[in-house]
């Protein structure tokens, strides 16, 4: 008896396949003649990422993915996480691993040894040779459903507490985890059918821990670059010692925390701790009268502007005088600006900015002389005279804030000893659980959603489709100068990404099945759904999430 078929349309081959009920995506890949250079890591099917074991029963839409995409990249990524773990669990059964930090192009990943044994080149050597044998022998991935309970009860009999914790207070009637061989494990998102997938990797020991490298997503056979970043990982570390004074590192102990009425007190003392590290940064420029410019540097929706208003409240309150400067009446004149490949002006490049100009003011004021500052009309493409004249006072301070300001050409001709530069970015606060990482880059875009909503009447949608754009002029002008900042400050807060979900959620569910930005809208709804909601009525209206969620003191 012949098999029902279903229609399949590949955006991949822009064609439509015939093939039997009941197939999986792998199987899909293979009957299509499909042929992705580095393979098919998972796929969109109907505007949704699957795994490739991912069973078709209707007519479905299916986009095949590789590691070359963002959600490949991810797939490859959790997968490689499970290996990890496995080889920690076949070789330490005792120690424990948390997936801790994106730092250098890579992760740090916390090894807790039993009896506090020191993590050795030895150790990380035994550890990447176990790996390299699970792939070797290509075992798989296997994906198994069943009651929460039951799942709750496997990881807590495990030992993994984080993995208990989370499943047991996210009102889920069924949970799907992953085993590969005898070790189980949970991930939020797909992974590779066999371990044998991985083809590229590397393991190498990085101050007290591990750091696991990967590949260049745009080069995947090469290795990404590694890149010192001492700054961001002490950062990273500060982090964590706030995790450690509040008792909560992951979503799951946020959620039993909020259950057992905590949640204020959660509030209270992550903002009092981003204040106290405002109130010290103050401190430390006021303590040095040879600055007179602060530089402020950091991606999208980072809060750079309530930080900027913050520190100038604290810089107040430690006897200087602050005044702000917008780096945007700084531009050159339009027909100036460089284009890019396309022909189109490119607003966001360095040389669209007059430094020539703006050093020349700078050092003026510097000396103490008069200025008059610049107004660039948006309208006429044109810089013009303000009106607006400038003197410094022994107690006035510059604060620059921009998407260059740590761009060492921005600054050329200005003393070094004037500068005092600070990078600021929402570096996530909290981990779903040890072996889940939640990307920097989704704090931030959720902030970026429901302020783009609220104050610039862009849809979730729009702010998605546009959100690549913005990544790409962050990894050009922002990223690659991170470490020249000589302070850098984690503007996320705790409970934020908690606070964020009521008013995140509606504008997701917005977003239409039938466009591309479903997929990210979909992954971003399904993780948001972990986190117990909690009132945004006890934040402070000076809180820099009031900058997003609205009812802030602040003018903007």
């Amino acid at each position: 008896m012949m098999k029902k078929r279903l229609s399949v349309r590949c955006h991949n081959t822009g064609q439509t396949h015939q093939v039997p009920l009941g197939s999986t995506l792998e199987e899909v890949y293979r009957l299509i003649g499909l042929h992705m250079p580095w393979g098919a890591t998972s796929a969109k099917v109907n505007n949704k990422v699957e795994g490739l074991h991912y069973v078709l029963f209707t007519d479905k839409d299916v986009e095949f993915l590789d590691i070359t995409s963002s959600s490949g990249m991810r797939t490859y990524t959790r997968s490689l996480f499970f290996v990890l773990y496995k080889a920690v669990r076949d070789l330490y059964p005792t120690a424990t691993l948390r997936i801790s930090t994106p730092v250098s192009r890579g992760y740090f990943c916390h090894l807790q040894m039993e009896g506090g044994q020191a993590v050795t080149p030895d150790v990380v050597s035994a550890l990447r040779c176990r790996m390299q044998e699970i792939i070797d022998a290509r075992i798989p991935f296997h994906h198994h459903t069943c009651p929460t309970e039951e799942a709750v009860a496997l990881f807590r009999r495990d030992g993994l507490e984080d993995k208990a914790q989370l499943l047991e207070n996210c009102g889920a009637l069924y949970t799907t985890y992953y085993t590969l061989d005898d070790t189980p494990d949970y991930f939020y998102g797909s992974l590779l059918t066999d371990a044998g997938q991985i083809f590229n990797f590397d393991l190498l020991p990085y101050e007290d821990g591990l750091f696991l490298r990967l590949p260049d997503p745009q080069q995947p056979d090469r290795l990404q670059p590694l890149t010192h970043q001492p700054k961001m990982f002490d950062v990273f570390r500060e982090q964590h010692r706030w995790q450690h004074i509040l008792g909560v590192s992951t979503i799951g102990q946020f959620n039993e925390a909020c259950r057992q009425g905590y949640t204020n007190e959660l509030i209270n003392v992550s903002e009092a701790l981003q204040e106290k590290r405002f109130a010290s940064l103050a401190d430390q420029i006021a303590a040095r009268p040879e600055i007179k410019v602060i530089l402020i540097a950091g991606p999208s929706s980072s809060g750079k502007t309530t930080f900027s208003k913050r520190l100038s409240v604290q810089l107040m309150a430690s006897g200087k005088r602050p005044v702000s400067i917008s780096l945007d009446d700084y531009f050159v004149d339009r027909e100036k600006t460089p284009v890019d490949e396309s022909g189109k002006y490119d607003f966001e490049h360095i040389e669209a900015m007059n430094i020539p100009l703006f050093n020349a003011q700078m050092n003026a004021l510097i000396q103490g002389e008069e200025v008059e500052l610049p107004r660039y009309n948006f309208l006429t493409g044109k810089s013009e005279k303000s009106g607006t004249f400038l003197r410094l006072q022994d107690d006035t301070i510059l604060i620059l804030e921009g998407i260059h300001a740590l761009n060492p050409m921005l600054t050329r001709d200005i003393p070094a000893q004037a500068k005092f530069r600070i990078y600021a970015s929402a570096l996530t606060s909290i981990l779903l659980d040890n072996h889940n990482y939640i990307p920097t880059t989704d704090n931030r875009l959720l902030r970026r959603i429901v302020r783009d909503y609220k104050y610039r009447n862009y849809s979730a949608r729009d702010t998605i489709a546009r959100w690549p754009s913005v990544r790409a002029g962050e990894e050009r002008w922002i990223f690659p100068f991170q470490e020249e900042a000589d302070v850098m400050i984690n503007t996320a807060l705790l409970f934020e990404l908690a606070a964020l979900r009521q008013q995140a959620l509606p504008l997701l569910e917005q977003v239409p099945e039938n466009c591309p930005e479903y997929s990210e809208a979909y992954r971003l709804r399904k993780f948001l759904h972990y986190l117990t909601p909690i009132s945004t009525e006890g934040l402070p209206p000076t809180s820099l999430l009031r900058e997003f969620l609205g009812g802030s003191t602040f003018k903007y």
